[in-house]
């Protein structure tokens, strides 16, 4: 499902603000969607669910590893939306 970047930029929003929930279901209801499986990655790195965040950076172009900070990460993801 391809996502529209007004969706996307208000689940990116919703994790920034710390509504992890949220920002979740929002992320589960874009799922296949490349930039919210992304998101999905990180909100469960940012849960401390590793397996599973593990899990979701194995279906996109981006490493568990590559951001040392979650919001830095979040940053970078609200900016992907942007382009």
């Amino acid at each position: 499902m391809a996502a529209t970047k007004d969706e996307l930029i208000k689940a990116v929003d919703l994790a920034i603000a710390g509504e992890w929930d949220a920002a979740h279901k929002a992320a589960q209801q874009l799922e296949g969607d490349a930039t919210a499986d992304w998101l999905h990655a990180v909100l469960h790195k940012i849960e401390g669910d590793h397996d599973n965040a593990r899990y979701w950076y194995r279906r996109i172009s981006h490493e568990y590893e590559e951001f040392g900070d979650p919001n830095a990460e979040l940053g970078a993801i609200r900016a992907s939306c942007a382009r």
